[in-house]
């Protein structure tokens, strides 16, 4: 199970990080990542995150300004956003796979529940 956390309201260029617990074990081969659907568009990929190197990859329309991130220790996924704007606004889900090309395509067999990211301007 994938649990995002750390949603909410902020301004336009303001920053909020976002979590996701994974329960059980995560192996090496994994990808982790986060995407994003805002109201009446389609879900978009965001970020992903290799589990075993750490290799980071990012949608062009957040690169530079989000950072995403991982403790194995605790089994958790992170997603900083910086310089947040208005068409940031959407729900951030969480995603797991093993297959890189699932993940960025938003076709990952798992998923979190959503938080909601809301960005005023």
């Amino acid at each position: 199970q994938l649990q995002a956390s750390g949603g909410g309201l902020v301004q336009a260029g303001g920053s909020l990080r976002l979590s996701c617990a994974a329960s059980g074990r995560i192996f090496s081969s994994a990808v982790m990542g986060w995407s994003r659907q805002a109201p009446g568009k389609e879900r978009e990929w965001v970020a992903a995150i290799r589990w075993g190197v750490g290799n980071t990859y990012y949608a062009e329309s957040v690169k530079g300004r989000f950072a995403i991130s991982r403790n194995k220790a605790e089994n958790t996924v992170y997603l900083q956003m910086l310089s947040l704007k208005p068409e940031d606004t959407a729900i951030y889900y969480c995603t797991k796979d093993s297959n890189w090309g699932k993940v960025v395509t938003n076709k990952a067999d798992n998923w979190g529940q959503g938080t909601l990211v809301t960005v005023s301007s």
